[in-house]
């Protein structure tokens, strides 16, 4: 596929697309634009419908982390956080969808994780924002499914990117299992040709969102406060936003 790559640094952009045409041909068009605006969805749209080409497969992997108590995070990065994480999103999907629909195929894949299952205390609003992506996601898919088009919510555990060390949890790779990102992929696009509505990218967090279920909700959340519990990171409420994210693509 031919790609559109919308993101804030065009340096990084245009690195992907020149690696991207010398081993695959790949044409990219290239958006710098901050996606965590309340406008970005519409000039996204508008620079996308300039080209004159249909989108066939959108892919919303922009988004940022936050971890800290509430007592020390900032309401404003907050804001900014829900704004890329839900409402970009969510405004990309509804804009995009409809041509598809129209058209008969194409796919949306909307990058959700694997604490969409559950409550994550001192990083409640991510998770949340989170459960958001994952509950949309399916009920579009529910929507879609009979006219030829997949909604696909794609559930991460912890892969290895920068997001742990910039959000606020430094050296959390080095104590976790991980995952690579081209295992993400490789598992939502094989997701994506089964037309799954969800994908849960590694068979030990599965069984964790399965247990979280059989759990009391009071048991699943006060569990999660030893994941992230202050004291074991740096002074840092900043959001961070993952490698990958930087680079949202819509193709």
């Amino acid at each position: 596929m031919h790609l559109v790559l919308a993101a804030r640094r065009a340096d990084r952009m245009n690195e992907l697309a020149e690696s991207l045409e010398t081993k695959h041909g790949t044409k990219c068009h290239i958006v710098a634009i901050d996606l965590s605006t309340s406008d970005a969805g519409a000039k996204l749209i508008d620079e996308i419908n300039k080209l004159g080409v249909d989108i066939e497969l959108l892919i919303n992997n922009a988004g940022v982390g936050l971890i800290g108590e509430v007592s020390t995070t900032d309401p404003i990065d907050i804001q900014q956080m829900l704004k890329l994480n839900v409402n970009t999103l969510t405004d990309l999907s509804y804009r995009v969808l409809p041509g598809m629909l129209e058209r008969g195929h194409g796919a949306i894949i909307n990058v959700s994780s694997v604490a969409a299952f559950q409550p994550v205390a001192y990083m409640g609003a991510y998770a949340a924002s989170k459960s958001y992506v994952l509950h949309l996601s399916e009920a579009l898919w529910a929507e879609s499914r009979s006219r030829g088009v997949t909604v696909l919510a794609l559930c991460p555990g912890v892969t290895e990117t920068e997001f742990f060390d910039v959000a606020g949890a430094p050296g959390w790779l080095k104590k976790h299992s991980s995952q690579t990102p081209a295992k993400v992929v490789r598992k939502a696009l094989t997701a994506l040709e089964k037309r799954r509505q969800f994908v849960v990218t590694n068979w030990k967090d599965y069984i964790m969102t399965i247990l979280v279920r059989l759990a009391t909700r009071r048991t699943a959340v006060n569990e999660s406060k030893r994941y992230f519990r202050p004291g074991r990171k740096a002074n840092s409420n900043q959001p961070a936003a993952t490698p990958e994210s930087d680079e949202p693509k819509n193709s």
